[in-house]
């Protein structure tokens, strides 16, 4: 899960902020509680939290 948060959070001005990198990690928690437990699945969920987060901010 860490390589991911990392990986997802490059993608944000320097490295995100700590909130934003808490609400990406809080979604790959839950969905790690959920039986969720490849790279790809986390990827995936990264991903959209990320895209809501641009969202959000828009």
């Amino acid at each position: 899960m860490d390589v991911v948060l990392e990986e997802t959070c490059r993608q944000l001005p320097h490295g995100g902020d700590h909130d934003s990198r808490r609400f990406i990690a809080q979604r790959l928690i839950e969905a790690a509680q959920s039986g969720h437990s490849t790279l790809g699945e986390f990827g995936i969920i990264a991903r959209h939290a990320l895209a809501e987060l641009i969202a959000k901010g828009s």
